[in-house]
């Protein structure tokens, strides 16, 4: 027997608005990330704080420019966002919410506008130029014939008719990714012979690939060949042996080549003492040894054997610091008895008799 929920409303003000067609028809299908972006703007949409950026916004998510501006092209392709641009192309404003259709106007009848949440542009001006479309003009008749034969195409691989969700995000890596249709076939060959069908990991890809540059079929196998023996060598590492690695870890390992900038042979120490340490590959766990030593500004081997030096003599340290202090606790301030031997002999003379 299922049983039900009951809700109870404990919100006393200062609350942010979301509505319900957004829950119930964009909500489930986004990227979690997108939807953090959404709900980010509706919260300073309604406190009108007057001080949104897209840095800001990076900061506040604890993501990169790069994520939030593709967060805004997803959500101005579903119709929720309109970005306004300034004369240099820079992002200058956004509307949020779906376009409403003009009333008929009347005579003295004032008509009410969107609210606008005026974004600072502190994005570059390439990182902008990936938040618009990198086509504006309309495809051409040969770019619309090439579209429809890979939808057909990327049927076969996915083994599957592509759903209106599905060609949408091929339509994004061509229009505002700048993929030709050559590399995007290739993109998902690529996610299907890794055995990954789902056009959440094709994205995913996809933006790895942008962010590295790659903008032909020649770069991406480069790159797949320069990655797969990275990432096979660090599960290797972890005793991990006959798969792919998972989207989350490969997230992971592109976060210590790139954000990190760590070579293989840090990453692969890091490897190396999280199983010394936990006797298990915990992606989690060397993600913070290279997270400790990104922030300690080591970037060889030799900056961290300095690192171990230096954590040894503070261990020493600390260890001398407590026997001493416990030494004196338990010793030094004992008060030892005194004895009048004098008096005890009397006393034993006095029992005696």
């Amino acid at each position: 027997m299922t049983r039900t929920l009951t809700l109870k409303n404990r919100f006393q003000g200062n609350t942010t608005i979301v509505e319900n067609d957004f829950i119930d028809h964009y909500m489930a299908k986004a990227n979690g990330e997108y939807v953090k972006v959404y709900l980010l703007l509706l919260r300073h949409l309604h406190a009108n704080t007057g001080n949104l950026s897209i840095c800001g916004l990076a900061d506040c998510l604890e993501c990169t420019e790069k994520d939030i501006l593709r967060a805004f092209t997803h959500w101005s392709e579903e119709g929720l966002l309109k970005i306004d641009y300034d004369d240099a192309g820079n992002i200058c404003g956004l509307a949020i919410g779906k376009a409403v259709p003009k009333p008929e106007v009347k005579s003295g009848t004032p008509i009410e506008t969107p609210k606008v949440a005026s974004v600072s542009s502190v994005a570059s001006k390439t990182a902008t130029a990936k938040a618009a479309p990198a086509k504006t003009t309309r495809k051409t008749a040969k770019e619309q014939q090439d579209l429809r034969q890979l939808y057909f195409v990327a049927e076969q691989y996915i083994g599957k008719p592509l759903s209106v969700s599905d060609i949408k995000k091929i339509n994004y890596f061509f229009d505002t990714l700048g993929f030709s249709t050559d590399l995007i076939e290739y993109l998902i060959e690529y996610c299907v012979e890794k055995g990954h069908r789902t056009f959440r990991y094709i994205e995913s890809v996809a933006l790895s690939w942008s962010d590295a540059g790659i903008t032909s079929v020649e770069d991406a196998k480069m790159n797949v060949s320069s990655y797969n023996k990275n990432y096979f060598s660090i599960l290797n590492a972890f005793g991990i042996k006959g798969r792919s690695p998972a989207p989350v870890e490969m997230e992971y390992m592109r976060k210590w080549f790139e954000e990190y900038g760590f070579d293989l042979e840090m990453i692969l120490e890091a490897c190396n003492r999280t199983i010394t340490n936990t006797h298990k590959p915990d992606f989690k766990y060397t993600d913070s040894i290279l997270k400790n030593w990104s922030s300690s500004g080591a970037t060889t081997m030799e900056d961290i054997t300095h690192l171990d030096i230096s954590f040894q003599q503070q261990k020493t340290s600390k260890k001398k610091t407590t026997v001493a202090s416990s030494s004196k606790t338990r010793f030094n301030n004992f008060e030892g008895r005194t004895y009048d031997m004098k008096s005890l002999e009397q006393q034993l003379l006095n029992i005696n008799r």
